[in-house]
């Protein structure tokens, strides 16, 4: 495959279309309270965690329930006026920026659980309720939710970037684990998408098509996901090891022996001392990896015991073990501090932040390599991955006032997708492609993928008004 010919933008491109008064007037008499045009609000829904920056959204609408979308999204469609669905904010490609103008509509007052199937393992919710939210309300039924991306992200968000998370590699992502939908059109019209059943060959598969689509195809206002039971069974490990090499190859081992684990995330050293100054921790200095085991106890007894032996021959050592709740919470700590334990330890930096995958047999290729190039440019960075389905995450941490920080670190990071993809990989494993990378899923996908995208964003969006100038260009 080839590499990319150019660095990504620096910058994203922005070309603003006119946004009405009539139009403003119109959301205002329509929505009252619930349709702000104060910059404060404006520059809250404009940013997100990426490093960008663009104008804010010309007005933000509250929506509370369905109809509200629908209807504002209606208005927006009269006259051709971008719209941006915004969640929890946590976005980290650009999804939220404004790059044409628009308004934004705010669905995360729509934050209730609809409908918990316990006997069939589904819940049904608002695009506004919250991972931890689901989690806290469906705990009482003995099942679980397992999509955990890090942050505290909406239920919606996570659908329209198809994220995934710690425990993706035993679970599975978004993909696999979104049923059905509600979703309003570029028109301002509700469909329904998929059902509660496990299957179905019922024509095209528009739950898959809209999750992922990065909000450029329809507002989603409904979720039916997949729950799972809790296990019998939890134990947490951590262990370091001499290099990450060694924490690799381990984790390599691990998933080709078919070992169950729950999860693998891999920490580098800089990341544990920032852990440890920020959080007060004192974990040993060294790579490490984190790791779940889920099942019957004898079940995660004998997971637990064959990936501490293969460790051992890895030269792991300082494991430690914890099975309560409480123990578990605190070894996983520093993975969930970890982006900002980062920022903190460069007090007003903005972040890049990449999130490459590659077949789990050349994680090690493409990891050590990396590491090589990020240690040699001099540009502080923190490394955490989900490993065990070979994801990864640099943060390259930048001085906003440098501008040749930026350029470094875009040229780090052109240099690990470019990598990435020569090994059969992908240039975003859970983030989605949002501004910063539209030129690296052109050289992934090839123009004729590409072309059919936007054969059917234009079917769907005829006007280009949802979320336009993401994921690639018209």
């Amino acid at each position: 495959m080839n590499a990319p010919t150019q660095t990504s933008h620096l910058m994203p491109e922005l070309h603003l279309r006119d946004v009405p008064a009539a139009l403003i007037d119109a959301l205002k008499t329509r929505f009252a309270d619930n349709c702000s045009t104060a910059m404060a609000v404006r520059t809250q829904h404009g940013r997100d965690e990426s490093s960008f920056d663009a104008p804010p959204p010309s007005a933000v609408v509250f929506a509370e329930n369905t109809q509200d979308v629908s209807d504002a999204v209606k208005l927006a469609s009269t006259y051709s006026v971008p719209v941006i669905p915004y969640g929890a904010g946590s976005s980290l490609e650009g999804h939220l920026l404004a790059v044409q103008g628009g308004i934004s509509i705010d669905v995360s007052r729509m934050n209730r659980v609809l409908s918990i199937n316990a006997d069939d393992l589904t819940v049904t919710v608002q695009p506004g309720v919250t991972r931890k939210q689901l989690n806290e309300e469906i705990k009482s039924t003995g099942l679980f939710f397992p999509i955990d991306p890090g942050a505290d992200a909406s239920i919606g968000g996570m659908t329209a970037t198809r994220a995934s998370g710690t425990n993706a590699v035993r679970y599975g992502t978004m993909r696999e684990n979104v049923l059905a939908l509600q979703v309003v059109t570029s028109s301002g019209e509700v469909i329904r998408t998929g059902t509660r059943a496990k299957k179905s060959s019922a024509g095209y598969d528009l739950t898959r098509l809209m999750v992922g689509s990065e909000g450029t195809l329809g507002v989603v206002t409904e979720i039916t996901l997949r729950i799972y039971p809790l296990p019998e069974a939890v134990s947490a490990a951590i262990c370091s090891f001499p290099s990450i090499e060694a924490a690799v190859r381990t984790t390599i081992e691990t998933i080709q022996l078919g070992v169950p684990i729950a999860r693998v995330e891999l920490i580098d050293v800089n990341t544990v001392r920032m852990v440890n100054a920020y959080a007060k921790l004192n974990l040993r200095e060294e790579p490490m990896l984190l790791m779940e085991f889920h099942g019957s106890p004898a079940g995660v007894k004998e997971q637990a015991e064959t990936v501490q032996e293969l460790a051992s021959g890895r030269g792991g050592n300082a494991f430690e073990w914890a099975s309560t709740p409480e123990e578990r919470t605190r070894l996983w700590t520093a993975r969930h501090n970890s982006y900002f334990a980062a920022v903190q330890s460069r007090p007003g930096c903005r972040v890049i932040s990449t999130d490459t995958c590659v077949p789990i047999s050349r994680l090690a290729d493409c990891l050590l390599d990396s590491v090589a190039e990020a240690d040699a440019s001099g540009i502080p960075y923190f490394l955490v991955g989900h490993v065990g389905d070979g994801n990864f995450h640099f943060g390259y941490l930048l001085d906003p006032n440098v501008p040749e920080e930026r350029v470094k670190a875009e040229a780090l990071n052109h240099a690990l997708v470019s990598r990435a993809l020569a090994l059969e990989g992908t240039c975003t494993g859970e983030h989605g492609v949002g501004l910063h990378k539209m030129d690296f899923l052109v050289t992934e996908a090839g123009t004729g993928a590409i072309d059919m995208m936007r054969t059917i964003k234009r079917a769907l969006d005829p006007k280009n008004i949802m979320n336009p100038g993401k994921i690639f260009a018209l």
